[in-house]
């Protein structure tokens, strides 16, 4: 049973201003796994004030003294990895193989690319008679999902740290035991006090707190669009920077080729990893409509074949996240069934012999882009496949979205792949599951603004200043 009854600020454990706590249940046995504390605003404002008081030493250090901080931390995550990893599994029910895998990988290539950028990056550049400077924009919000709970925290941390800011961790109330390793991490790396500080909490008090707050100069978050819109609004009034990374319901278009099936089938695969809580996941599946009977067999057999069970097991796929995501989810399956959906594989209930934890089936539809399931985030481990008649077609159903987070194409042809993905107005493609640390990731549209990942997830955080003459 974890117990984490203390917030960091300042560079101490503390224990909250108000005592208040909740428990945390485990997604794949419906039992408390733990207790947590509830922030409020007083504790925001500690933070805050912690914050500021750094940001005055922090912001003016060498590029040398923030490499040396990044690598101590590198060292301390390194040797507590598998912790983080078990965390993971614990908190959101991932399998074990992928929490101590590319969960907790995730957040070291984050730390590693942001130790490349910060050895190379060029805070001052001479244009002229004007010198431009990117200076460190100050103390930071940083509000976390539970999804990639190691992914989307230290993708902010770390290109925020590197940068010379400061700044307050708000981690995801459902996934919070990851952060609060992390943080252990950062603080037995020895940095410096008020650099970091977290508070664990509800979003509707630490993030209103944190985004009103007049001595926060920006808010970094990941998560849904309407809170992502609330936080617009709560900031405007002190016109800080929000940089939001939201939701998705991304196009994975199979070209019409040789491939297709293949293609098609680890489509359908890769949408079931982390249980469809993903929210660049290929979610809409475009395949052509001359092979639509060929590509449905594929999409359900590889769906089929997506093992479902305990994550310290060896299955693919654990359960979702909590009661509130499983139901969530159960809706919009029924929701399918009542839009006259085609259901080729899963459906409604748990998967059998799994009666006790938040599991779902492994679900796919055939459908059209214009019905509720093929428009909605659903944020579950629930596929659409929709035909097209050609290319410009599949372009034309890709494109017709709310969102715009991410896409896929999959094809033999990497000219032609490159064209479609030119073609889409998503903000990253992956091209035949193509990877990679240092390109930019954000969204269009209603999912969000701002870029995370690489040199451009440093932008995110600095100011620009120019020196005229």
């Amino acid at each position: 049973m974890r117990e984490y009854l203390k917030f960091y600020i300042d560079g101490k454990w503390v224990d909250p201003t108000t005592p208040k706590t909740v428990e945390v249940i485990n997604p794949a046995t419906e039992a408390v796994s733990g207790t947590i504390s509830l922030g409020s605003a007083a504790d925001v404002d500690k933070a805050v004030a912690a914050a500021r008081r750094a940001f005055a030493t922090w912001g003016e250090t060498s590029v040398k003294d923030r490499l040396d901080i990044l690598q101590a931390i590198q060292s301390e995550y390194a040797k507590r990895s598998d912790e983080l990893g078990d965390a993971v599994v614990e908190e959101m029910g991932a399998p074990v193989s992928l929490g101590r895998g590319f969960h907790v990988g995730l957040g070291a290539g984050h730390l590693q690319t942001a130790i490349e950028v910060l050895k190379e990056f060029q805070f001052e550049q001479q244009r002229g008679a004007t010198l431009i400077r990117y200076e460190p924009i100050g103390v930071c919000g940083l509000i976390t999902p539970w999804n990639w709970p190691m992914n989307q925290t230290c993708v902010k941390i770390f290109p925020a740290l590197a940068s010379g800011c400061t700044m307050i961790l708000k981690p995801p109330q459902l996934a919070p035991y990851s952060a609060q390793i992390l943080a252990e991490i950062i603080h037995d790396a020895g940095t410096p006090a008020g650099v970091f500080n977290m508070i664990q909490g509800q979003g509707s008090v630490i993030g209103n707190a944190l985004s009103t707050h007049q001595d926060v100069d920006m808010i970094s978050f990941t998560g849904s669009e309407p809170v992502g819109v609330q936080i617009q609004k709560d900031a405007a009034d002190t016109v800080k920077r929000v940089g939001l990374e939201l939701g998705g319901k991304s196009a994975w278009i199979v070209l019409d080729d040789a491939d297709m099936a293949n293609n098609v089938a680890g489509a359908t695969g890769g949408m079931m990893g982390n249980s469809g809580q993903t929210c660049s996941a290929g979610s809409r599946l475009l395949v052509p409509a001359s092979r639509l009977e060929e590509a449905i067999k594929a999409s359900a057999d590889a769906c089929n074949a997506v093992s479902v069970g305990d994550p310290n097991g060896n299955f693919a796929m654990g359960p979702v996240v909590s009661k509130s995501q499983f139901n969530i989810i159960q809706d919009y399956i029924q929701k399918g069934l009542d839009e006259g959906a085609q259901l080729i594989a899963g459906g409604l209930g748990r998967p059998e012999g799994l009666d006790k934890g938040w599991y779902v089936k492994p679900t796919v539809f055939v459908t059209n882009n214009d019905t509720v399931i093929a428009r909605e985030e659903i944020f579950g481990p629930v596929l659409v496949v929709i035909p097209y008649n050609d290319v410009d077609d599949a372009i034309r159903i890709a494109n017709d979205s709310n969102f715009g987070l991410g896409g896929y194409v999959s094809g033999s042809d990497a000219d032609e792949c490159r064209r479609v993905a030119r073609k889409m107005r998503t903000g990253a493609i992956w091209i035949n599951g193509g990877f990679d640390f240092h390109a930019p990731f954000g969204g269009y549209k209603r999912s969000g603004n701002g870029r995370e990942w690489g040199e451009y997830g440093f932008h995110e955080y600095l100011e620009i200043k120019s020196i005229i003459g």
